[in-house]
């Protein structure tokens, strides 16, 4: 029994330390299943499980290790967000977006400012602690993780206060946030059923989707045109479908040279907007059952892009019209329909949904891959030249007037805002980012796990004499003031000024903490997706806000 006595009490060898992380690591998932008032903490509990197995004598002997292996779970983790969030992350400033990432980082601003006057009331407060809470009352890991390295390049102790600031606040930011969602339900008088009904209509009216509405040519001046034609007299993106002949009744896959007559109708696929547009440029609007007459001739059909050859191309450069004598009606990209207009750059990934004959659609579906199994296949080289090039950029120096020391992204900043640009950019250096939904979050919970077992195993030693005590309640009190002040603040902003519905308001309000639990009750609330669609669209500019300005309080103030 010997061996496995000192298995678990040597810390001079891997088996140890490998042991140790697992525990941790599995102890915390399970016990972040568990649900408090109908709210889990998550995998937030590892940095907690960590923290008690430090304070048991649990501890990493070799430092080096330690601290690779939190800094390169950290790099795992934003690395995997940044591909994730980025091809929505330039999207997300358009239209309400705009306004919805207004809110986000006003709120970001007035937490600062909060935790700033708490440091200059109380002396007693450092700030290294005050960034560990403000980052525990936000909810924010990588904030942390960037604080801690920005310490460590400064030189300077504080990266132990900073674990337990963060942990003394965590668990109330996140009832917190729960907190205000209720209190701002209570002050407007909310009634969810009326949110429902008034995002169902916005949808119905939504602007941005593909819209499909048949049309009958009744314009004497449109009889003899082309459809090549046509396009330049509308000069707005659309794609003809399909076309039944007025005067024989066939139905046909149309081509840039197919002539227009009086009595064609015509499937249209356009924005909502362009409606008005071919009803004054074609005719009247009418319905019409086309699935009634399709033939075996005239089929639709999603074709899934999967070879790396065609990241990047156009939809117009795989020539379907003249090619395959097919039609591509509507691209589907993480989820989103997007018009399928020739100068539209497809990427991996994407489902471009075709009509026209089998055989042909066929043909095109071995042309650009159409393989699940190769979909799933991981792209390592993109994933490793991303980290590369994320911790470059993240070691440049960036000189600030007034600072003790240059700015540095760091590695929590580097390969976020790396993998951000290369999500989006990267089909023009024929760079595959496409990442499964499964391998994405795999990558991202294992670098999160390793992360935060690490920062609760080396503060562990003195969390309890730190915490638990006058000061630690002091450290809570500090951290739900963070979290809740400004939270009301903006909400009641959003709704009274700017008039959000409160479903998005539940979703910007945890996508400005980026806070999963409280995103999962605001779900539960609403029962639809109109709060994971405001969080997503805040989360990307939250989350580089949180990450930068951790780093700029302790090279500022530290």
């Amino acid at each position: 029994m010997d061996w496995l006595i000192s298995l678990f009490t040597d810390n001079s060898t891997i088996a140890h330390d490998v042991i140790v992380y697992s525990l941790v690591i599995a102890l915390g998932v399970l016990l972040g299943k568990v649900k408090f008032f109908g709210v889990s903490l998550g995998v937030t509990f590892v940095l907690f499980v960590g923290i008690l197995m430090g304070h048991l004598g649990f501890d990493i002997g070799n430092q080096t290790l330690l601290k690779f292996i939190k800094e390169f779970g950290l790099i795992l983790f934003v690395f995997s967000i940044g591909i994730q969030v980025g091809p929505s992350f330039f999207s997300s400033f358009k239209k309400g977006g705009m306004q919805m990432n207004l809110v986000a980082a006003l709120t970001v601003l007035l937490n600062i400012l909060v935790a700033l006057v708490i440091f200059y009331v109380d002396s007693d407060v450092t700030i290294p602690e005050i960034v560990g809470i403000l980052s525990g009352a936000v909810t924010n890991t990588p904030g942390l993780g960037a604080a801690q390295q920005a310490l460590d390049t400064m030189g300077k102790a504080g990266a132990d206060s900073l674990s337990m600031g963060y942990a003394a606040a965590y668990p109330l930011g996140v009832v917190g946030i729960i907190l205000s969602m209720i209190i701002l339900k209570a002050v407007f008088k909310i009634k969810i059923e009326n949110e429902v009904k008034e995002i169902e209509e916005e949808k119905e009216n939504s602007q941005l989707k593909p819209y499909v509405v048949t049309f009958e040519i009744e314009n004497k001046l449109i009889d003899g045109k082309t459809v090549l034609e046509l396009n330049s007299i509308v000069d707005h993106n659309f794609v003809i479908s399909r076309l039944k002949k007025g005067k024989t009744g066939e139905v046909i896959i149309p081509t840039s040279k197919t002539v227009l007559e009086i009595g064609d109708l015509l499937l249209i696929v356009c924005s909502a907007q362009d409606e008005s547009i071919f009803n004054s440029v074609l005719g009247r609007r009418v319905e019409h059952k086309w699935e009634a007459i399709a033939t075996e001739e005239v089929v639709s059909r999603r074709i899934l892009v999967t070879k790396a050859h065609y990241n990047g191309r156009t939809l117009g450069s795989l020539r379907l019209h003249n090619g395959y004598k097919l039609n591509a009606t509507r691209v589907n990209r993480a989820g989103v329909d997007l018009i399928a207009s020739p100068n539209l750059a497809i990427q991996v990934g994407d489902r471009i949904t075709v009509v026209g004959d089998p055989s042909h659609i066929e043909r095109l579906s071995t042309r650009l891959g159409n393989s699940m199994k190769r979909l799933h296949e991981p792209n390592m080289f993109t994933m490793f030249i991303g980290i590369f090039l994320g911790i470059v950029v993240g070691c440049i120096p960036i000189a600030i007037p007034g600072m003790s020391a240059s700015m540095q992204l760091g590695l929590a900043g580097g390969p976020l805002v790396v993998a951000i640009l290369l999500s989006r950019f990267g089909y023009k250096m024929k760079l595959v980012t496409y990442t499964s939904t499964s391998a994405n979050l795999m990558l991202r919970e294992v670098g999160i796990c390793l992360f935060l077992a690490s920062v609760g195993i080396s503060a562990g030693g003195g969390f309890a004499d730190t915490v638990f005590n006058a000061q630690g309640l002091k450290w809570v009190l500090f951290g739900f003031i963070i979290t809740v002040v400004p939270l009301l603040i903006m909400s009641i902003v959003a709704r009274a000024k700017f008039k959000f519905n409160y479903l998005s308001i539940l979703g910007i309000m945890s996508g400005s903490y980026t806070d999963p639990p409280a995103l999962a009750y605001g779900n539960k609330v609403a029962n639809n997706d109109a709060p994971a669609v405001a969080y997503s669209t805040v989360y990307p500019l939250t989350m580089f806000l949180r990450v930068i300005t951790a780093q700029l309080l302790i090279l500022i103030f530290a």
